[in-house]
């Protein structure tokens, strides 16, 4: 018997070499001999007949041989093949219906009905239970790829094994159960696992295209952040000139007043009065606009439920609630955080009329420094004529 176990062995392997069709990557001649090995694993953990043992390690290494000439109903294929060679070395005929039945047995939906379809059976679904678990799944994905001509996501085989572990296949062996069963659960765990961390990583992604989708939305909103931020920036610009402004002119007064106007009491210095005068004035006028470029100008600060129907006020100034109720200026926000249009409507409106104050800012900062400077150019110039007309 074992001369026959080793030429079957033999003509299995020289059977695949020969004609099993190259997209068989899982159903070829190392599945068969892992087949094989954890069949003898079984018996040699069960008591079974010397003749039982001989006919599950032939069925072992014969099961699959069908996928040699065709990947439909192999298992027929199988029994014609096993039958014919097994014949051909002279074993009887009631061991050849044994091994034939027993290859039927590893149909996907079988029932086992006795011990050994319960074996082998185990046997070919020990890779479930094994470290080589992964390897497998992966080969066997490519062949269904190949025979079926589909592709499978990572995500649908995930599913598929998820529910051929949990709901489609079972051990039926004692040493099975005992042994390999925990480690096929501990497998299903981890690709549970997996799934758990496919699928959160797909939400993630799902919410990166979401926002993606939703960037001309995003796009308004940091058109409105940017612009308002420029504006504020512009504002505080056209503040600080004028503060420089009107510190310098009231330096240059201070001076004026401490040094020049006590000298021309002395009719000596009666020439220097319409030019210090001409510098006093420009400089007075230069503080005086410096102040209206960066006084406040406050609205009334109340407005009615009507205005608000009706989307007038710009909500987000201050000087359009400051003398409302609490409880009126909540009513009002939640009216605006609950149109769309308006909270757009509103902003626009904000930066409109902050770009009205800016206008009015600079264009009095140009005519201040425009002052300024005629001033400072016409006062030297009166100084010169004054000192020069003196000589």
């Amino acid at each position: 018997m074992d001369t026959l176990v080793e030429k079957t062995d033999n003509f299995v392997s020289e059977l695949f070499t020969k004609k099993l069709p190259e997209t068989c990557i899982y159903h070829n001649y190392t599945h068969t001999k892992r087949v094989f090995k954890s069949t003898k694993e079984i018996i040699d953990n069960t008591s079974i007949s010397e003749e039982d043992t001989y006919i599950l390690l032939l069925t072992a290494l014969l099961h699959d041989t069908g996928y040699s000439e065709s990947l439909d109903n192999h298992e027929e294929h199988s029994v014609r093949i096993s039958s014919e060679f097994l014949k051909d070395q002279n074993v009887s005929q009631e061991i050849i219906d044994k091994v034939s039945e027993l290859i039927m047995a590893t149909k996907m939906d079988y029932q086992p009905t006795n011990l050994l379809e319960e074996i082998i059976r185990d046997a070919d679904a020990s890779h479930l239970a094994k470290g080589y678990f992964q390897e497998t799944s992966d080969f066997l994905r490519q062949e269904f790829e190949h025979h079926h001509k589909e592709k499978y996501s990572t995500s649908d085989w995930l599913k598929i094994n998820i529910d051929f572990l949990k709901n489609k296949h079972e051990y039926y062996t004692e040493y099975a159960i005992k042994n390999w069963q925990p480690k096929k659960e501990a497998h299903l765990l981890e690709i549970m696992n997996e799934q758990a961390v496919l699928k959160k990583k797909k939400k993630k992604e799902k919410l990166k295209k979401l926002v993606k989708e939703e960037s001309p939305e995003k796009g308004i909103q940091t058109l409105f952040r940017v612009t308002l931020r420029n504006h504020l920036k512009l504002s505080d610009i056209a503040d600080t000139k004028a503060n420089i402004l009107l510190s310098v002119n009231a330096i240059i007064i201070s001076l004026a007043l401490s040094n020049l106007i006590p000298k021309l009491d002395n009719p000596s210095n009666q020439y220097l009065i319409y030019p210090t005068l001409i510098f006093i004035v420009f400089s007075i006028i230069s503080m005086l606009l410096s102040v209206l470029a960066t006084r406040p100008n406050v609205t009334g600060g109340e407005f009615t439920r009507k205005e608000i129907e009706e989307k007038k006020v710009n909500l987000l100034f201050f000087g359009n609630f400051h003398k409302m109720p609490l409880d009126e200026y909540k009513w009002a926000m939640h009216e605006l955080m609950d149109d769309k249009e308006y909270i757009y409507d509103t902003m626009i409106k904000d930066l409109y009329f902050l770009g009205k104050v800016l206008h009015k800012k600079y264009k009095i900062l140009r005519i201040t420094y425009t002052v300024f400077m005629i001033g400072f150019i016409t006062s030297s110039i009166s100084f010169v004529i004054a000192f020069n007309t003196l000589q």
